[in-house]
């Protein structure tokens, strides 16, 4: 399972990439239930999972991730990634700043019978508002 699993994280980082909701949701169970460190609660179901990728794709319209790291386990794999965009829409109530942003992170999935079935987003915010000029760099 730890090559083909390598192998799906890939496929769905290339959906994430192509913006198209409907292929990154036909990668994730109906039931699907993760967390991500940009929200103020759990993600459960299609529908949580379609208006954090709105939000994220409306505020950078050209965002793009880029796995450097998959580390695989049974059916759980950890993917660390970057991201970068530029800031174009309205993200956690911050209005455009026209800046390009660079954000690195890690994701958690766990599949079941082929679907992504539960996952965390860990990214580091702080330097997604550094990269806005909205915190000093350290």
């Amino acid at each position: 399972m730890t090559a083909e699993l390598a192998i799906f994280a890939s496929v769905i980082n290339r959906a994430w990439n192509s913006h198209d909701i409907e292929k990154v949701l036909s990668f994730y169970a109906p039931d699907f239930v993760g967390s991500d460190v940009g929200m103020a609660r759990p993600l459960k179901g299609h529908a949580d999972l379609r208006a954090m990728l709105e939000n994220y794709w409306a505020a950078f319209p050209d965002l793009k991730f880029t796995i450097t790291h998959t580390v695989v386990e049974g059916f759980r794999a950890a993917l660390v990634w970057q991201a970068e965009g530029t800031h174009r829409g309205l993200i956690m109530n911050i209005p455009p700043t026209g800046r390009r942003v660079r954000v690195r992170g890690v994701s958690l999935i766990e599949v079941e019978n082929g679907l992504v079935v539960r996952s965390q987003y860990i990214w580091d915010l702080a330097g997604m508002l550094r990269n806005m000029g909205l915190l000093p760099e350290l």
